[in-house]
């Protein structure tokens, strides 16, 4: 489980300041852990060694149920936008686990 201390940020750039840093209390926050891996589809394998040097498998997931043609163009703007290093012939595998695990029922 990931946890995350923060401290209020005056408390901290205020001695810096040359000003009396005001008395906060730190807030612990825990979150649930992530997926560390897609779950099962056809091509899990590639979409893990292509998406996760990026996103967390969460991420991806967490996104509404985009359709087919909507999941390619999100695929082909991490390449062109983004400068994904995929090849050409895992495109349309990422794709096809994408349409498979998590677009809207036909």
């Amino acid at each position: 489980m990931k946890r995350i201390v923060l401290i209020g940020l005056i408390s901290v750039l205020a001695p810096a300041l040359g000003a009396a840093a005001p008395a906060f209390k730190s807030l612990h926050l825990e979150f649930p852990p992530d997926a560390a891996a897609f779950p099962d589809g056809p091509n899990v394998k590639i979409v893990n060694q292509n998406c996760l040097a990026c996103h967390s498998a969460d991420m991806v997931l967490d996104q509404p149920l985009l359709p087919r043609a909507t999941w390619a163009a999100e695929v082909a703007k991490m390449r062109a936008t983004y400068k994904a290093p995929l090849k050409d012939a895992d495109i349309p595998l990422i794709v096809d686990y994408l349409a498979a695990i998590h677009a809207p029922p036909q």
